[in-house]
Order: C-alpha cells, then sequence, then structure tokens
C-alpha cells in the first residue's frame, strides 16, 4: 500500500492577511472606488453618485476596504468622509508595498469620462457655499469668531525668510485678501503675484500696497485652476485650504508652480469639529490633521520642512507648515 501524502501545512497568519488584502483590492469597483480617493475625501453619499452604486452596495465595498487598510473614515462634523489610508510601512502585515502599488496603479489609469464630469458637478455644489459666503462677507480675515491676520502673519513671514533659497524673488499668494501678507513680505521679493476669486478684495489690496509704494500683479481668478503660467520661488496660502473644494489639488498645482528649491508655505485650522465654520464663514472643510497635509505634500513631490503651531484664544489651533521642491518643476 503506497505511503499516504503529506498534507501541506496551513497557511500562517500572514499568508492569510495577505489573501484578505488582495482579495479587497481584487474587485473593479473597489478600485475604482480607490481611484476616486486619490486626491480627495468624499461622503459616501458622494461616492454612490460618482460610480452610480445604491448605498448598500457601497457600503460593502467600503468595508472590505476599510479591514484591508485601503480605506479609512473621518469625520468632519455630521458627515463621515472616506479617504484612503497611507500605507504602514512599520507593520510587516500591513503589506505597505502592495498597498502602495494598488495605489499607483489605479492613479495610472485614465479615469472614465462620466467619473470625471461627476467629480467637476461634486466640486461645483462644494464651492458654491464658500463662493456665496465670499460675495457676501468677502475675505475670511474680516470674521471675527476666528484667526485674525496678526495672529499668524509674523509667524509664517519668519518662517518664509528661514527657508527661502538663496537668490529668491519672486512669490505668489493664493487669497492675498487686503494684501496684509504681501505687504509684510515685501522686502524678499523683487516680483509680488495675487489671485482672489473676491474683486472687492484684490481692490482693497491695491488700495494699501498702493499706498506703500508696493508692486504687485493682482488677478482675479480661482486656484487652482486660474494658477499662473510662470513659476515662483515661493507660494503661499493662508487661510484657504478649507474654502477649496479640492485641497490636495493645490499641492499639485503648487508644486508646479515653484522652482527647483522653492517654498509652499501653508497656513491652516488645524482639525476641529465646529460645524458652524461651515454654515457662519463658508468653510467646507472642518481643519486638516497634520497627515492630510503631509500625505498631499508627498503626493506633490514636494518635502516636509518646518512645522509651528498657535493656540488662539477662541479655542482654535493653528499649524504654520512649509514644503519644498526638491525636483525641477513641471512646467
Amino acid at each position: 500500500m503506497p505511503p499516504m501524502p503529506t498534507l501541506a501545512p496551513s497557511p500562517t497568519p500572514t499568508l492569510d492577511a495577505l489573501a484578505a488584502f488582495l482579495k479587497a483590492a481584487a474587485d473593479p469597483l473597489r478600485l475604482q472606488v480607490l481611484q476616486v480617493l486619490g486626491s480627495n475625501s468624499f461622503a459616501a453619499s458622494e461616492l454612490s453618485a460618482l460610480l452610480g452604486l445604491g448605498q448598500s452596495r457601497l457600503s460593502h465595498h467600503l468595508k472590505l476596504l476599510a479591514q484591508a487598510g485601503l480605506v479609512e473614515a473621518k469625520r468632519e462634523g455630521n458627515t463621515l468622509f472616506y479617504r484612503r489610508a497611507l500605507p504602514n510601512w512599520s507593520d510587516p502585515l500591513a503589506f505597505a508595498h502592495a498597498h502602495q502599488a494598488v495605489f499607483d496603479a489605479v492613479d495610472n489609469t485614465q479615469q472614465q469620462p462620466e467619473v470625471q464630469e461627476a467629480l467637476l458637478t461634486i466640486e461645483q455644489n462644494r464651492s458654491a457655499l464658500s463662493q456665496a459666503y465670499f460675495e457676501e462677507h468677502g475675505h475670511i480675515s474680516q470674521d471675527p469668531f476666528l484667526a485674525y491676520s496678526q495672529d499668524y502673519h509674523e509667524l509664517a513671514a519668519d518662517m518664509l525668510k528661514r527657508a527661502l533659497p538663496a537668490n529668491a524673488h519672486s512669490a505668489l499668494e493664493i487669497g492675498p485678501g487686503e494684501g496684509q501678507f504681501l505687504q509684510q513680505i515685501a522686502p524678499l521679493f523683487t516680483h509680488l503675484m495675487g489671485i482672489d476669486r473676491s474683486q472687492n478684495m484684490l481692490q482693497a489690496a491695491r488700495e494699501r500696497l498702493g499706498k506703500q509704494k508696493i508692486s504687485a500683479e493682482l488677478v482675479l481668478g480661482n486656484w487652482p485652476h486660474n494658477a499662473p503660467a510662470q513659476q515662483f520661488d515661493a507660494v503661499i496660502l493662508n487661510m484657504v485650504l478649507h474654502h477649496l473644494a479640492h485641497p490636495a489639488d493645490s499641492f499639485i498645482a503648487a508644486a508646479r508652480r515653484l522652482k527647483p528649491q522653492g517654498l509652499l508655505l501653508i497656513t491652516e485650522l488645524c482639525e476641529h469639529q465646529q460645524q458652524w465654520t461651515s454654515e457662519r464663514c463658508g468653510h467646507i472643510w472642518l481643519g486638516f490633521a497634520e497627515e492630510d497635509l503631509q500625505r498631499w505634500a508627498e503626493q506633490a513631490g514636494l518635502v516636509p520642512q518646518e512645522a509651528q503651531f498657535l493656540a488662539l484664544r477662541n479655542g482654535f489651533q493653528l499649524q504654520v507648515r512649509s514644503f519644498r521642491q526638491a525636483h525641477p518643476s513641471a512646467p
């Protein structure tokens, strides 16, 4: 009688976990979810509309992606927003290389035209509230409930001075408001530019800078869609990201507008749960966690430089961060 064959050993917990990870990624709809989440966070209702999926079916896919560590949820007020989870390079069971490979693969795949159109609709809907606020009230610096410009301008200007590349001469500020920060940093540059979507604020900035005999090119437009063609030594966004439908896009646009070794300077609210800021101040996002800004910067090819935090008397906390363009910028 021939000997009985030896049974193969049971899969190890590591292989079981890897199989679960690969199973979660091995579905065209789930890959499409990951593709859509590549540069922004979306509520379940937005993802449902984007992908033409019913809520129950979408919830099933999101649950599997979350269990695999590919997706995570973040609460903004009363709404859960889903986003990609960062690869966990310190945990061998997180399969960080496979995790990143999945993201790279979907990012290099063309989105369907109907999904691109749906993304544009969501962006327009998100921007409507913020735009209405600006049209009625002007710039956020006029809002007494949040940070006044004097709360953070000196800190931001000092960080900019420390990190500016040698022989820097040009700077672009997004949302310059009444021009206070451009006025403060004017001695550092020979060419200043500001882009703002409020004509009233641009006029106020022209008057302020004109009185100080400061020359600046101030243009009406929406960032990043109307990003100028030229490149700069510094791009500055002070208290702007939480008004933008796609904040991650700002990092990509800024990286393309920076010269080699150029600096991106960002002042932003830290993550909070004050929902009234959406209703009273036109905010789309309730601040940002540190890892949000760092992830978007890394995706844009920017290298973190310095971070400082400032607690305000009203309970909010600000973060001032700088990121460097380490490689030649794309045209």
